[in-house]
């Protein structure tokens, strides 16, 4: 698919159009056939909508036209042609283009098809004119559009279903800029916007031919089809190239908007002839809104002059020129090995900018510069994540770890540490092996090329290693067991190393979702947190496992059950006393599965005769006596819950993982089961270790994505720890409960 073949599909519309327009006997005077949209700006693609609008002069009788435009449209239609179409004249054109902004600017796009030639002009021309006169009234209303869809849709750059058209970097967003340059007021580098914009109008053709109908995402069965469009070697380097594309349009898009934001402050009478520097750090001003080179820079014996330019440009929250970065990738000094400090301390400063490094990231990026700052960059660049819990690509979740990490340095006593970890954290993604332990060495080279001392390359080192390892322990492990902790200080072990890891893990879930880091996984990552950093004060593990009893209401001491719902952050704590037996958490974990409540996490203990379960659901409206009905149908086998609750495989789903743990705890065996995200394996589990006469301790519930990690703390009925015998029995027995359909 070529820009040549576009011409042709719109020169086959035009003769269409123009067919019908002539069959209609259309005037050659005071009314024109006009196209407007991806049509009038001949990008057709196979499957576009033919957008005309049939425009009359003032003064021409109404009936007239509007008669002639349906002996317009039906030819078109009947020819198969798909149709968007309009009756307008000049003036309710024009209209209409005063009262909204995206009327305005998609009229910049007018083309003259059949008909009055000087209607189609008038048209275009006076479109023109409005829409440069009136921009510094309309443009904050386009820009707010802008950034309404951008947050509505995403980045074409990091989505995993990628919008080339309305997403941010796509199509829709090259047009805008095109209308921002017809305002005068900015520009843009009009080849690189146009070679970006034809190479994506490529991939939407090639796009509506794999799809075989009008198409904008790209769904994962189409990338093959576009890599043998694109010529690229496989699907993963056509990700990498339409990323690629999406990338460079949004930088020259935020870019475009950053000035024009700037140009709209400014009035035309303040505009000064020549610009201004205001010298803001040694070799670096600030002019129009943009950090730029002071007139007596040196750029070839200044080699911190890039990381000050940088810094200076994201702590003011500015534009780093495009033109300065390009400079001094050429013309500036190299960092020598180890980095000198006044560029550790601008890389720092960089870092540590909060929202001001994206852009000014991008820039360096794009320019190259960054290449010269961190060529291992290149490791993770566009490189997407497995998990669906990850809204950005590798790179640009990076980016905004390193943004949600700002806001925490004053709660540790390195920030610098802190900043330049959660650069390094994913730096091992891409690998065979687990990307923390491959990080690991990478993160101490780039740490030792910086500058940083010996203890502070080995704290980087460490953080990067274990940067999973909070959030994993507090969402799939007993906190209230002394083996959790234990196994938590054993690789943190200084309080301060502890303090950085909790601002790491916090910063790195921010940066991925709301879901990493909500209410309660917060609760339990600093919860844990919380309990280490008191062992580690101390010196020593807190005291085996003890549970405070709780009072046995009359309803269960009468036989009975007690169900208490108490209202928690992000749902409910339910708390279940009834007679102790073996089987009871299966059946209150059916209660949650048939009422399509999510369990996040589940302890149990036995007090005396009777047995507490205390739940954490992420359910806010349930009732006591609801749940209390539905347990005893299950109880009394009125409902069968095995039955309703069965598994049910999807094609290409993994198969479940059980997994044992023995040095997980000392008091009880810890079976970890990851399966596919679905109702009912807390229930499934826990029936198949009460067939064993076992007992289910406290269970710890994590999704993210479409897979779940559950983990079971599992002791004898007569409590203890299983033998390794038994722990395969039940290891067996939960893998097939869970991969036997009924």
């Amino acid at each position: 698919m070529t820009a040549a073949e576009r011409a042709a599909r719109t020169e086959a519309a035009d003769t269409l159009c123009l067919g019908a327009y002539g069959a209609a006997a259309g005037p050659d005077s005071g009314v024109a056939l006009v196209a407007v949209g991806g049509y009038g700006r001949c990008e057709l693609a196979p499957y576009s909508d033919l957008d005309v609008v049939l425009v009359a002069d003032e003064g021409v009788d109404e009936e007239c036209w509007t008669a002639l435009a349906e002996q317009i449209w039906y030819p078109l239609w009947d020819s198969g042609a798909k149709l968007d179409h309009a009756a307008r004249t000049l003036p309710e054109m024009l209209s209409a283009a005063e009262g909204d902004v995206r009327v305005a600017s998609g009229l910049l796009d007018v083309r003259h098809v059949a008909g009055d030639h000087s209607v189609a002009l008038r048209l275009r021309t006076t479109a023109l004119t409005q829409w440069r006169r009136h921009a510094r009234e309309r443009l904050p209303e386009l820009g707010e559009l802008v950034r309404g869809r951008h947050r509505r849709v995403g980045e074409l750059a990091h989505l995993s279903l990628p919008d080339v058209k309305e997403a941010e970097g796509g199509l829709r967003d090259a047009t805008v800029l095109k209308s921002l340059t017809a305002t005068w007021l900015v520009d843009v580098p009009a080849a690189d916007l146009e070679r970006c914009r034809q190479q994506l109008l490529d991939v939407r053709d090639l796009l509506h031919a794999a799809a075989g109908r009008a198409s904008d995402r790209i769904a994962p069965e189409h990338w093959a089809s576009l890599a043998d469009g694109l010529g690229q070697p496989d699907e993963a380097a056509a990700q990498r190239y339409v990323r690629e594309l999406g990338r460079r349009v949004t930088h020259l898009s935020r870019l475009a908007w950053r000035r024009t934001d700037d140009a709209l402050r400014r009035t035309p009478a303040a505009r000064p002839r020549r610009p201004e520097l205001q010298r803001v750090a040694p070799g670096i001003a600030l002019s129009r809104g943009e950090i730029v080179l002071d007139r007596g820079a040196r750029p070839d014996q200044d080699p911190a002059l890039l990381l000050r330019a940088a810094a200076e440009a994201a702590a003011r929250d500015v534009v780093l020129a495009p033109p300065t970065a390009a400079r001094l990738v050429r013309d500036g000094a190299a960092l020598p090995e180890p980095w000198p400090d006044e560029a550790r301390h601008q890389l720092v400063r960089l870092l540590a900018a909060g929202p001001g490094l994206l852009p000014v990231w991008e820039t360096l990026e794009e320019t190259g510069a960054l290449a010269r700052i961190l060529p291992e960059w290149e490791r993770i660049r566009l490189l997407p994540h497995a998990s669906p819990i990850h809204r950005y690509t590798v790179d640009r979740h990076v980016v905004e770890t390193c943004i949600e990490a700002s806001g925490l340095i004053r709660d540790v006593s390195r920030p610098d540490v802190l900043v330049v970890a959660a650069l390094l954290h994913d730096i091992g993604k891409g690998e065979l092996t687990e990307h923390s332990v491959a990080g690991a060495p990478i993160a101490r080279a780039i740490a030792t090329r910086m500058g940083f001392d010996r203890r502070e390359v080995a704290l980087i080192g460490q953080l990067v290693r274990w940067h999973l390892l909070l959030a994993d322990m507090a969402t799939t492990r007993d906190p209230d067991d002394p083996a959790t902790i234990d196994a938590l200080v054993e690789h943190v072990d200084s309080v301060d190393a502890l303090v950085l890891l909790t601002a790491l893990s916090e910063a790195d879930a921010k940066a991925a979702s709301p879901k990493a880091w909500s209410s309660w996984r917060a609760g339990l990552v600093l919860d844990l947190s919380r309990r280490a950093r008191a062992a580690l004060q101390r010196g020593s593990v807190p005291p085996a496992l003890r549970v405070d009893e709780v009072p046995v209401p009359a309803d269960a001491v009468d036989g009975g059950v007690s169900i208490v719902v108490e209202p928690v952050a992000d749902g409910s704590r339910v708390t279940v006393i009834a007679l102790d037996r073996v089987g009871l958490l299966a059946d209150v974990a059916a209660v949650f599965a048939l009422r399509r409540v999510t369990v996040r996490a589940a302890r149990m203990w036995s007090q005396g005769e009777w047995a507490v379960s205390v739940w954490d659901v992420g359910d806010d409206r349930l009732d006591a006596g609801a749940l209390r009905d539905q347990l005893d149908a299950i109880t009394s086998r009125r409902v069968d819950a095995a039955a309703r609750l069965a598994p049910r495989h999807t094609p290409g789903e993994l198969e479940p993982a059980v997994v044992v743990r023995p040095e997980a705890s000392d008091h009880a065996t810890v079976i970890e089961v990851r399966a596919a995200d679905r109702l009912g394996v807390v229930h499934r589990v826990s029936a198949a270790l009460a067939a064993l006469d076992m007992t289910v301790r406290s269970a710890h519930i994590s999704t993210l994505g479409p897979q779940a990690v559950d983990v079971f703390y599992v002791q004898e009925a007569a409590a203890g720890a299983l033998s390794e015998t038994r722990a395969a029995e039940a290891a067996h027995a939960v893998r097939r409960t869970l991969t036997t359909s009924s």
